[in-house]
């Protein structure tokens, strides 16, 4: 017994530094691996930004800095024939922007018809467009339909044609005397002069049921104005001309967007289809149930990229009439420009592209909120 008694107390202990408590062996190893990969990833990051400083650099000096000289031009009174950076540039501050939104006048009542132009062209062309390349991109994504390689062809040659061209082509097609009245004409239908029109077509529809008289207006509708445009101007209804612009703008859009749906639709898993038909759901459960919602990423996709376009809508409106007849064309992007280039007033210009900026920023993040994932969240049961 004395003797394994002496033989325990005589196994050494393994201890630390002298004063200092015990530290396990693999503690030291632990440490220092995890001092190099963090060594390592800082490598990694300074390497990373060494290979995108070229792309940086061009986009800050193409991208960033011409904004930033923008928004600082939005701040001036400049006809662009100075430099607006010396003193010879007028500065006004907020004065562009107060014109725009708050001071009645000229600038303001351009600017709410620009906005309510536009506002009625969004809100037909994105929801028309949308559908009518989710319905393309189903109908050539049938693998039993024939030619489909062809149809694809078809529906998408309007995109990557020229739009001044097709501008062109329109206003052929939609004059008075044009092929579209001429069809019209064989069933009877009398077509009205297109592109010089300026009725709008909500107030056409009340006025041909009696419910308003869209010559001269009563009532609440026209006592009251906002921005310089009474409420029957305001929902008075895209024009007659503005009408054409929507044709145009869905038909030469739907083939880029039925291409990223088609890519989209292609890449849902035929597992999910196959489980869904083995429970005997019907065509449209599968589309309700099964395909919007592996559709709703690319959906986000392009109801933003249709947002983001018809808000910035120019060349049409450039090519076909100006905003013309009586501005019921008019758009902001059209308006900015005509604000720097025709009246030299570049200052105003770039106050409205930056109000536009912002208008889109705006429904942009409205748009991710409403098409946001609404499941359940769970917590951490503790």
């Amino acid at each position: 017994m004395p003797i394994r008694t002496m033989r325990a107390s005589a196994v050494p202990r393994t201890t630390g530094s002298p004063g200092a408590p015990g530290r396990a062996p693999g503690n030291a190893g632990t440490t220092a691996k995890a001092r190099a990969r963090r060594a390592g990833l800082r490598g990694e990051g300074t390497w990373g930004w060494l290979f995108v400083s070229p792309m940086v650099l061009v986009l800050g000096l193409f991208m960033v800095l011409p904004i930033l000289m923008a928004l600082w031009v939005s701040l001036l009174h400049w006809d662009g024939q100075s430099n607006p950076f010396s003193g010879q540039a007028d500065f006004v501050g907020l004065d562009n922007y107060r014109s725009l939104l708050t001071q009645d006048g000229l600038d303001r009542t351009l600017f709410a018809t620009a906005l309510r132009n536009n506002a009625y062209y969004v809100l037909l062309t994105v929801p028309l467009q949308t559908v009518l390349a989710l319905g393309l991109a189903l109908v050539v994504n049938q693998k039993l339909l024939r030619g489909r390689g062809a149809l694809r062809t078809t529906f998408f040659f309007p995109s990557v044609t020229s739009s001044i061209a097709v501008s062109t082509v329109f206003l052929f097609l939609f004059q008075g005397s044009g092929a579209v009245n001429s069809m019209l004409s064989w069933i009877g239908v009398k077509g009205p002069n297109w592109f010089a029109d300026p009725r709008g077509v909500l107030s056409l529809v009340l006025g041909g049921l009696g419910i308003v008289d869209p010559e001269r207006p009563t009532g609440l509708l026209a006592d009251h104005s906002t921005m310089g445009l009474s409420w029957f101007e305001w929902l008075s209804g895209p024009s007659v001309a503005m009408c054409t612009l929507i044709l145009l703008a869905v038909w030469t859009t739907s083939g880029t967007f039925m291409l990223i749906f088609l890519a989209a639709l292609q890449n849902i898993p035929r597992e999910l289809e196959e489980s869904a038909a083995m429970e005997g759901v019907s065509r449209r459960q599968m589309l309700w149930h099964v395909t919007l919602p592996a559709l709703r990423p690319v959906l986000f996709l392009v109801l933003t990229l249709g947002l983001i376009s018809t808000w910035q809508v120019f060349d049409q409106v450039y090519v076909m009439g100006q905003g013309a007849p009586g501005n019921t064309t008019l758009t902001p992007a059209f308006l900015s420009y005509s604000a720097g280039f025709d009246n030299a007033d570049f200052g105003q210009g770039s106050a409205i592209a930056f109000i536009l900026l912002a208008l889109i920023l705006v429904l942009t993040a409205f748009q991710r909120w409403a098409l946001r994932e609404r499941g359940a969240r769970t917590g951490r049961n503790r």
